[in-house]
């Protein structure tokens, strides 16, 4: 019997230790369970097996033996319930802005692309530990997130949505899908992307899958994306400090509907609202933005709603779609429909309230100010070629300036960091030379030569640096008091470590040029001040310079004296609804 004992015993230790013969805890934790019942039954036995049987005895052995069998049946009935309950939710979605006024294009390589498990790490929530990632069964498939820049060629995003699609057929059937796009995707020869791409994953995954879409609050909602998406939600803040935070209030959302079995929600207000302003003249630090956002959270409050957002939409693309939106879900049709009506007609009333973030002037005139200010480091927004935007990233109009002013080649002159220019064959021949070798090479123009040419940057390598995400690599040259960032693949600047990681210290240079709209909180806070420039590119914030030809008209403030809109709900039906 002890052999018989001992010998299950080793089996049942080395189970432990290789975990193989239980495949996971779950089963791992039944099996100890009824081991340790099972040990109990076999010691109670051996304790009792030369005593006089009694009735008493009798009855507990077969107690103890219904109470194994019970107790495994339930514990098997638990989990298996547990697993049934559990919602089987999908993850996909493409992200990117695009300028269609940029020559630039977009190919599936600046996706960058997450696939299966690795793109849990773009959601800090959904780690393995997370109450979110224990609530429901998660299927990652594929998620990518481009930098912004030019139009997608069709060939990249046709190849993005054919694996994306694959993944999703292969691994059915869902209850929920998390859609997580921007939002202002423009791909050659197609309207409205996002729209496509939802109507082409439900055509896959089916209609009564509970999809909820995540976006950019500069994103574009047209009636197909807002039809097929369930619920809905973007960001509050500009800029984007609670991009992760509304992901997960967009995942909770279709979580807790799921598990409640409300599903799909009611009713769905879609009010399309006549503005297309740049992101600059939105941000949430200032009034009206600030006012305008703080409305939504009173709303959402509201019994029957379940979530009320606004997208400012994205002002550098030529679509009937690129326009704001105002929408508002949930069960109750009463305050649904009044809150969608509040939020959009509190936004046209303030229309004209809307100005840049910053003061905003000619580069000519920001310079100046510069110059004159003994505030470090007074930073100049370069916004016309903004590749957070969707510029090209390679104009080099501003540059050609700075390098012509007299001022920045005095040995005693202010010294200006400049970010950033991409020049590959620059960024090749600097690597041949190495740090502190003399270079005389071209810079800039390859994408976007429209309002000046490459550039020939003759001065001194400070700093070399590879393996960065977007960079790839990085070289800082020094001609005469500016010290300029050139790169192989364009690159925004946003964080001081973005540039001490070259040798560059931000906090200490008298001016600081960076290729951006209104300043990323890192660079906010260390601006001794502050002056954003209207300078030439695909992203440029004078709007009326970029020639729309396909947005709807009229539309504000490009016709600044139309009339006032009609903004009532537009009644969204659900994405399986019968026709």
């Amino acid at each position: 019997m002890m052999l018989v004992i001992g010998g299950f015993e080793n089996l049942f230790v080395k189970s432990i230790r290789t975990n193989k013969l239980f495949g996971n805890i779950d089963s791992f934790k039944k099996v100890i369970k009824q081991k340790l019942l099972f040990y109990t039954m076999l010691f109670f036995y051996l304790f009792n097996r030369n005593r006089k049987p009694t009735t008493t005895l009798k009855h507990t052995y077969i107690y103890a033996i219904l109470l194994l069998v019970f107790t495994t049946s339930c514990k098997e009935k638990q989990t298996n319930n547990k697993q049934k309950q559990l919602p089987r939710i999908a993850i996909a979605g493409l992200g990117i802005e695009s300028s269609t006024f940029s020559p630039a294009l977009s190919t599936e390589e600046a996706f960058h692309a997450k696939i299966g498990d690795s793109v849990y790490t773009r959601y800090p929530f959904l780690q393995m530990d997370s109450l979110l990632r224990q609530r429901a069964e998660w299927i990652p498939t594929l998620v990518g997130k481009s930098l912004p820049g030019g139009t997608v060629t069709r060939e990249a995003y046709e190849s993005l949505v054919r694996k994306s699609l694959t993944m999703l057929k292969e691994n059915g059937p869902y209850d929920g899908l998390f859609f997580d796009i921007h939002g202002a995707m423009s791909v050659v020869g197609l309207d409205d992307p996002e729209g496509d791409l939802i109507a082409r994953i439900c055509d896959v995954i089916g209609d009564d899958v509970l999809v909820s879409t995540s976006m950019d609050l500069h994103g574009n909602v047209s009636e197909r994306l807002g039809m097929h998406s369930d619920l809905i939600t973007c960001y509050r803040m500009a800029p984007h400090e609670d991009a992760i935070e509304s992901k997960k209030r967009a995942v909770t959302n279709l979580i807790d509907r799921l598990e409640n079995g409300k599903g799909k929600p009611a009713y769905k207000a879609w009010v399309p609202v006549p503005i297309l302003l740049p992101g600059e003249k939105t941000s949430t630090r200032i009034e009206p933005g600030k006012s305008l956002y703080a409305k939504i959270p009173d709303i959402t409050k509201q019994d029957g709603v379940i979530d009320a957002a606004i997208w400012i939409g994205y002002a550098w693309a030529d679509e009937p779609r690129n326009h704001a939106v105002v929408m508002v879900t949930g069960d109750d049709k009463e305050q649904v429909e009044k809150g969608a009506k509040k939020i959009a007609q509190s936004f046209w009333y303030v229309r004209k309230q809307f100005e840049f973030v910053a003061p905003t002037t000619t580069l000519n005139e920001s310079l100046k100010l510069a110059l004159a200010s003994d505030k470090k480091p007074y930073i100049i927004s370069d916004m016309g070629d903004n590749p957070t935007a969707g510029g090209a990233g390679d104009v080099t109009w501003t540059l050609k300036e700075l390098l012509a002013r007299p001022e920045f080649k005095s040995k005693n002159g202010k010294t200006l960091i400049y970010a950033s220019i991409p020049g590959p064959e620059f960024v090749a021949k600097a690597k041949e030379i190495g740090i502190g070798g003399k270079i005389k090479a071209e810079a800039g123009a390859t994408v976007d030569s429209r309002f000046a040419g490459p550039l020939m940057l003759d001065g001194t390598i400070t700093a070399i640096k590879e393996g960065d995400t977007n960079a790839e690599i990085e070289v800082v040259v020094k001609v005469g008091n500016i010290d300029v960032i050139v790169t192989k693949k364009r690159k925004p600047y946003h964080h001081l470590s973005d540039f001490t990681n070259l040798g560059l210290n931000p906090k200490e240079a008298d001016i600081l040029v960076v290729k951006i709209g209104y300043l990323v909180p890192e660079l906010y806070d260390i601006r001794g001040d502050w002056t954003m420039a209207l300078t030439p590119g695909g992203v440029d914030q004078d709007l009326n310079r970029l020639g729309y030809k396909r947005i709807k008209r009229p539309m504000f403030p490009l016709d600044s004296d139309m009339e006032n809109p009609d903004l009532s709900v537009r009644w969204l039906p659900a994405s399986n609804a019968k026709e």
